[in-house]
């Protein structure tokens, strides 16, 4: 049997009741984490650009667009859901993956539910299948045939399959769903590079959204799509893509990001958080990483977040001189800060064949520090969030309330998070009303909503 059909049979027919309940807590935790993304996110230009174009292009609907007074389509909010919450990198990852499956499939799952009215419950199970077909696609590509780590080149099948259980598609309509979105999705540029300067062209995350939901309308439609997609053994590892479907889940294994910055320079900034002392001189800052790391694009003077976030000179340097909170998230105005500027242009960053066989699996990094009174080192194997390092409850929603601050108000804050910890014992509309913003008249019961930019 093909690959996608044993794939589409898993996620039709899997029993809601079964998803275990350690599974069920860590899909909780990853929509707070989203949430807070998207909120970090709410105001950087490709955000802004993507929430207006969802208005412009997909119309208004009855969906929310997160944490604004705005409806769009199912398409239209999802996109420009996708699109905040992906727009600083504070968003999850996974090691296998080497990327970003939560901002494409939980924004898909949440659009959808609230079109269709599903329960909380049947969310929370589609979450989980988006994220494990997602998951299982990116990790089963051999390494040497990978042409680009951009999320969104495998993000749109998760996107479809969460699309397709909440439609409660058939086994074939979802497999050819998968079809129609691995077929469709974006190609993206192959490697970060000045391309993208001065773009707000990330990695393909919201398209990839675009194209999953829209296959899982088509399929429903009668839409057919190609089925041996994923047959090309020497691409697509069947062991990883087939293996203990339903016995273990690939969403337990994501990390989550204290910082707005690549996975890949957590462990450095790690390392120099646990080293650095306030108000020093910093004579030198030596990172040594393993080799995939120098494929960034690592500006040394970026001239927006989107460079920020892919630079080490630029997050390293902040996190030198203001410590963790400089990155939770990265301020437009750091870009300028002249002590930031100085002390990137003098950051040595080197590859270290010691980590040569670390990526995907790790990222770590070696930190040497000299503040005046010699240099100081630090090894770090599994930055903060990681499976083998996890950030606690209390951790995830401490960072919720510190990348969200700007545009939620404490109240705010404990609503949604209310909301979240008791996602499946409420209604859907209760998570969903606990994202629209409230004025003094709507604490009091009014109707009225107040005005977020658009």
């Amino acid at each position: 049997m093909y690959p996608i059909l044993q794939l589409a049979h898993f996620i039709a027919s899997y029993p809601t009741e079964q998803l275990p309940l350690s599974t069920r807590g860590m899909i909780s935790m990853l929509i707070l984490d989203l949430i807070g993304a998207t909120g970090a996110g709410l105001r950087s230009p490709l955000a802004n650009a993507a929430r207006k174009s969802a208005l412009s292009a997909y119309g208004l609907g009855s969906i929310n667009v997160w944490l604004t007074e705005y409806r769009s389509s199912v398409v239209g909010a999802a996109m420009a859901n996708s699109a905040a919450a992906s727009a600083l990198d504070i968003d999850d990852g996974h090691r296998g993956a080497a990327g970003h499956a939560g901002a494409g499939v939980i924004p898909a799952a949440l659009a959808v539910a609230q079109a269709v009215g599903s329960s909380a419950s049947e969310v929370v199970a589609s979450i989980a299948l988006g994220y494990e077909i997602a998951l299982r696609i990116a990790s089963s590509r051999p390494p040497e045939t990978i042409e680009t780590y951009a999320s969104g080149r495998w993000v749109g099948y998760g996107a479809a399959a969460a699309a397709s259980r909440l439609l409660g598609l058939s086994a074939m309509e979802t497999a050819h769903a998968l079809g129609i979105a691995g077929s469709e999705g974006p190609i993206v540029f192959t490697t970060p590079t000045s391309r993208f300067d001065g773009s707000t062209i990330k990695e393909g995350i919201p398209p990839a959204v675009v194209a999953g939901i829209t296959a899982a309308y088509r399929a429903q439609e009668a839409a057919t799509g190609p089925l041996d997609l994923l047959n090309d053994e020497s691409r697509f590892d069947r062991h990883t893509l087939l293996e203990n479907l339903g016995g273990s889940w690939e969403v337990q294994k994501c990390y989550l990001k204290p910082y707005a910055c690549c996975r890949y320079m957590h462990a450095a900034v790690d390392a120099i958080l646990s080293i650095r002392r306030d108000n020093t001189e910093i004579r030198m800052l030596r990172i040594e990483t393993f080799p995939q790391a120098m494929r960034l694009e690592n500006q040394r003077a970026p001239k927006n977040l989107v460079g920020a976030q892919y630079s080490f000179f630029l997050s390293c340097a902040l996190a030198a001189l203001y410590g963790a909170e400089a990155l939770q998230p990265v301020n437009l105005d750091s870009l300028s800060d002249d002590r930031v500027l100085d002390l990137a242009g003098r950051i040595e960053l080197a590859a270290s064949s010691e980590f040569a066989t670390a990526f995907p699996g790790g990222t770590p990094a070696r930190v040497l520090l000299d503040q005046g009174q010699g240099i100081e080192e630090r090894l770090v194997l599994h930055p903060l969030g990681d499976v083998a390092n996890p950030m606690s409850a209390e951790q995830i929603k401490q960072k919720f309330k510190n990348i969200t601050k700007e545009d939620l108000d404490q109240q705010w804050q404990e609503r949604i998070i209310a909301a979240v910890s008791n996602f499946e014992a409420n209604d859907l509309s209760f998570f969903v009303a606990a994202l629209r913003p409230l004025d003094r008249e709507d604490v009091r019961g009014s109707e009225r909503y107040t005005s977020v930019i658009l």
